[in-house]
Parts: structure tokens; sequence; C-alpha cells
């Protein structure tokens, strides 16, 4: 096996295609020494080497360009009768890090997340066999073997990081075949970690099989159901020709839009022209393997590399079901779950950036404290929520602060926000105690715009775009509409409604624009559509948030972006102490809030409730949660018996 190494910067053009001449070994023109740059070497001509005229004519038609990897420097590896395109971002001195791309992609799926990922390490992507700018076996049939593709792998693993292992990434097919790379003896010692991405091991997936078929309860059967009618797509590929036919024909053409509308893919240089060849070629991955691992599953399929599993939720060809008791077969695995479909790495690469880097600073620096991985009594939610960015208003107390102890203990990166700038710090400190890898105080009035877009654009640059959104902050006020002032009125509607619209404009812009989905919670109340003679401008602030919720939920569903309206009932917080009664003196002021606090005591629902109510809303992408029992009677009479609602908003409050 050997390579030769080129700049990405070819004849002036970033990522152009090689020079190469009908007889030589390498481009025209000696690569030059020095600013990075490695010495060129020559390709044998034997033992796996391409000769050069069969290495051109397999490239002819292919893109110039690394499609979105522009300024990576670009070799040639050759092993097994084929060369391998390999392409190299950041320092070569910092921890290697091998993304494998997956069926019918290139290595071009990856771009989105290798620039993320360059700053931090030495990150090395490579065109599978038969696919992008790499050469295919001749003859195809046999050509694609789990052990030849590990040959490969090895190869390119021995030119890239020759003296230390590397940190294994795969999607799709590029994560099966990481699976075999990851479990048979001969890469021992060569890989650090693997962070697998929709992609099971085949050997793992046999044996799940053969599990259920023996015992066939009504939920293993459902599994297995569920499952085949998802893989539909590799009985397809079995068939003789069509796939190709289909593929170099309309589909080939279709597949770019396909993708944009099902999985609302970005373009920017994915799918490359290469997609019709590249998926021709690529169906003898699955036929040259799937029928023989299925029928005789090795029964030694034991990770000896760490293991970070990170299942989309959303992924139409994969079950999650596929991925239990994976446990038995790489102990210590760390499970992630994303709400995505399943090309994640151009969907959410922000996110699978945070994590992959995570994981593999824990395994480079050996301490498990550093990382954001559940434990044993940790939070639920952990797999769900670890390294994501959640901003939280009103987090100096009651609802906000547990809000923000209930994702910092799922592992989330917090950002809590109060004008109480005291306040805030304390929820930040102690989020930090709790389980938060980072958390951050930010003092700032929802009420004014300004503030607010001053915020957004300051947590963009210092933290990154927001994940989460909580638009929890609010205040309370009680008293008659005849007795509440304009000015009252204005008060209540700045903050609780005017609030939640900056909060949703200045944030929720920053999450369409990113392009990755996200989530925002509204917190409303019972009062949204429980009506009190008591509660006017309250109950009509908070009526206008549910709407508003509903509307945005509409608008960004295509987003991928998630509205939640939460609507927690009595909950034992100090917005009693707070809350102004309108038309009274200082001193009923008084009476009536430690009367209302006494109330709100006896009733004693923890804000904590309300906290995992919402956590359990944002995974779920629940509409409108009512919280409380008293929340989920009064909306379940709201839309079935609303005179009874009516008559009981006549009622006099016992204050």
């Amino acid at each position: 096996m050997s390579s030769e190494f080129r700049s990405g910067e070819t004849d002036g053009k970033p990522g152009g295609k090689p020079d190469l001449t009908a007889g030589g070994d390498g481009p025209q023109g000696a690569v030059p020494q020095g600013q990075g740059a490695v010495p060129q070497a020559s390709v044998p001509q034997g033992q796996g080497a391409v000769p050069q005229g069969a290495r051109e004519g397999a490239r002819q038609g292919l893109p110039d360009g690394l499609g979105g990897l522009e300024g990576a420097r670009e070799r040639w590896v050759a092993t097994g009768g084929v060369e391998l395109c390999v392409a190299e971002l950041g320092d070569a001195a910092r921890p290697t890090v091998v993304l494998v791309h997956g069926y019918p992609d290139s290595k071009e799926v990856w771009s989105r997340v290798a620039g993320r990922l360059a700053d931090r390490f030495h990150v090395v992507l490579y065109d599978v066999r038969g696919c992008g700018r790499s050469t295919a076996p001749r003859p195809l049939r046999g050509g694609f073997t789990l052990e030849k593709l590990t040959d490969d792998f090895l190869a390119v693993a021995d030119a890239v990081s020759p003296d230390a292992p590397v940190h294994l990434v795969g999607h799709d097919w590029g994560s099966v075949q990481a699976w075999e790379f990851a479990t048979v003896r001969r890469t021992e010692g060569r890989i650090a970690s693997f962070t697998s991405i929709s992609g099971p091991s085949l050997d793992h997936f046999g044996h799940w099989i053969k599990k259920r078929a023996a015992r066939p309860t009504p939920r293993r059967v459902g599994q297995l159901l569920g499952q085949g009618a998802k893989s539909w797509y590799v009985y397809a590929l079995h068939t003789p020709l069509v796939p190709e036919a289909a593929w170099r024909g309309p589909l080939g053409k279709r597949w770019p839009a396909i993708l944009e509308r099902l999985e609302k893919t970005p373009g920017d240089g994915y799918p490359t022209p290469s997609l019709p060849t590249d998926a021709a070629h690529g169906a003898w991955l699955y036929r040259d393997n799937v029928r023989a691992r299925m029928r005789r599953p090795r029964a030694d399929a034991y990770a000896h590399a760490p293991v970070q599993l990170i299942v989309p939720t959303g992924d139409i060809f994969l079950s999650e079901k596929l991925y239990d008791e994976l446990e038995q077969w790489a102990p210590g695995l760390v499970r992630r779950t994303l709400p995505a479909k399943h090309w994640a790495p151009r969907t959410r690469p922000d996110q699978l950036a945070a994590w992959i880097t995570e994981f593999i600073g824990v395994q480079e620096e050996g301490d498990p404290t550093k990382s954001a991985v559940p434990k044993e009594g940790g939070s639920p939610y952990a797999p769900r929520f670890g390294g994501q960015l959640v901003l939280v208003t009103g987090a100096a107390s009651g609802i906000g602060r547990a809000t923000a102890f209930a994702f910092a203990e799922a592992g989330a990166r917090l950002v809590a926000v109060d004008r109480d700038a005291e306040g805030a710090a304390r929820t930040a400190e102690l989020a930090r105690l709790i389980g938060a890898p980072a958390a951050w105080a930010e003092v700032a009035d929802v009420a004014d715009e300004q503030a607010m877009e001053k915020l957004a654009d300051k947590v963009a640059a210092e933290y990154g775009v927001v994940d989460v959104l909580v638009n929890n902050a609010g205040i309370g006020l009680s008293g008659s509409f005849m007795s509440t002032s304009a000015e009252e009125w204005k008060k209540v509607l700045d903050v609780n409604l005017w609030g939640v619209i900056h909060g949703c404009r200045t944030f929720g812009k920053q999450m369409a624009d990113r392009g990755q989905g996200g989530h925002i919670v509204n917190t409303a109340s019972a009062a949204a559509f429980q009506p009190s003679r008591a509660l006017p401008a309250y109950s009509t602030s908070k009526a206008a948030v549910l709407m508003l919720s509903e509307c945005l939920r509409a608008e960004l569903a295509g987003q991928g972006i998630g509205v939640s309206a939460v609507c927690p009932g009595i909950v034992n917080t100090n917005i009693t102490a707070t809350t102004r009664f309108t038309g009274v003196s200082e001193d009923e002021q008084r009476r009536r809030r430690a009367k209302s606090s006494r109330l709100y005591g006896m009733r004693n629902y923890p804000p904590e409730k309300v906290a995992d109510a919402i956590l359990k809303a944002v995974v779920r992408n629940q509409a409108v949660v009512p919280v409380t029992p008293e929340a989920r009677g009064a909306h379940l009479l709201s839309r079935f018996a609303p005179k009874a609602l009516r008559a009981v908003a006549r009622i006099e409050p016992p204050l």
C-alpha cells in the first residue's frame, strides 16, 4: 500500500482535479516542499497499485473540486486494486478523526461536520472504493466485501496516522463497515474510539433478527415487521441491473430534489455529480455482504474500542429498536438520541460535531468527569440534550431555575437569563455543579426589544446558536378589568407577551437561519384557557402566548423547529410574592400576596415537575402541555364543556 499527497489547491483552483499524464505516476509538476506539504511519493505499479491509465479513466467525468471541502489537502492511497481519494483538514499533529461516508454518498456528505471539527482535530475523509474520486474494483462483484473495506481503512489509517490510533466516525454504510473495523482483531490498536450514526453492525443485526425469530412474541414480531418495512430498499438493491438503471437514469437526476424535500438537506456541494455512478457501484455493498452476514453473523463481534451511538429519532430506514441490547456488544456504550432524520451529517452538523468532540476529548484525556455522558442515576433525558445549548429566561427563580437545572442535569450547556443578575449568576453556578458542561449568566429585560437583540447577537457570537429556547419570564397581575389601568395592562403585556415575541423573533430567527432545527418552549398558563373575573390582563397575555405558539408551530414545522406552549396551573413559586393586585392599598397588597403565597404553598406543586414536563414536551414535540391536574381539567373543559368554565369564571377568588 502506498500514497501520494497533493494540496487541494491545484492550478489556482481550490480542490481542483489532478493534472495527470497518460504514462506518469503523479500530477505534472512537483508539489512544493514546506508550508504543510508532504513530499510526494510515487505509486508503485504492482502489489495493489493501479496503472495510471486505469486511474485516469476511472475518474473521467467526475467533478472538479471537493464539494464543500475547499482548501483540503488531497492524497491518493493505493490498496487492493483500487485507489482511494483522501482529503485532510486541520493540523496533522492533532488527534486524527476519520469520517467514513455511507450509501449513495461520497465523502462530501461530511463537509459540514468536517469543517466544524478541523479547528480541534486532524480530519480525514475518503471516498469509499467505487465512489466519488476513488477508483472502482474490477470486477465489481466481490469487490466490496467487508474484508476488503477493512483493508481500505487500514491503508488510509496507515497513510494519515501511522504512529497513533485514529478516532473513527461512520454514517449509514460508513457506520456499517466501521462496526466491522471496530470488532475484528486485525484492527486492534488502530482505533481509539468509534462514533456510529445510522448504521448497525450486520453481525449485530443478524443476531437481533435471529433472537426475535426464535421467540416470536407479539412485540418481537412487531419489531421485525417494522424494521422489515423500513428495509424495503435492501431488497430492491439485490435486484440485478434495475438499481443501476434507475440511478443512472431518473432517480439519479431527481435524487438531490428528493433529499431536499424529504430531509431538508442543504446543497453547498452535496450531492456531487458522481452520484449516479457512486450509487450504481455501491449497490454491491449490499449484494456482497448483507445476505452472507444475515445467515451467519459473527459470534465474536465485540467492540475493542469505546463506542458512541447516535440515533436519529426520525430515521426512515432504521428503527430505534434495532439498537436494543447493543450494550452486550459494546461495553460502556454511550447512546445519544437526536431529533433528526437519516442524513444528520447534513442537517445537524453542529450537534454531531459537539458530541464527536466531547467523546473524543474524554478518550484523549482519560478523564470521565469531563464528559456530559449520562451516568447511572442521572437524567433520563441526557442522551437527548447532552451538549445542546439551552437558553432559559426568568431563570433566577421558580420554574425558570428548575428548568435550567433539569437541562443541566441532562448535560446541556446553559444560558440563564434574568433581570436579577445575582439570581441568574447563582443559577448558572449551580447548573455547572449539577452537570452542565458549561453555563453562563446573562442579564436582560425580555420586554426590551433592543436588549433582547443584543443578547441574541452576544449568545450566537460567544456560545453558539441556541438549540432549545425557553421563554419563561413572566409577571402576575390580579384585579378586575375596570380597576386595571392602561399602564398596568402595558406592563403585563410587555413582559408576558412581548417578552415571548422578542425571544421568538431573535433566537427563533437564528434557529431558522441555521437550518438545523431546534425547539421553542413558551410558558403560558392554565389561565390561557380558563377565564376569570380576577385575572383579565394576566389571562389575556397568556392566551395570546398560547395562540402565538400554535401559529409559530405551524410556520416553523417545515424547518424542523418545534414549538410547545406549556401551561402550568397552581405551582409553588415566588410569583405570588411579586404579583400586583389592582385597585387596593399597599397594606391590602401585602395581605393578598401573603394569603396567595400560603394557598400556593398548601397546594405545594413543585416547579421541578413543570421542568420535567418542559423537557418531555421538547423530546415529544408536544404542542400544548397542561401540567397540573387542575390545568389538565380546565383544558379538557375548555374543549368539551366551555359553559362550565364560564360559570366558574364568575366566582370571586377568596382573597
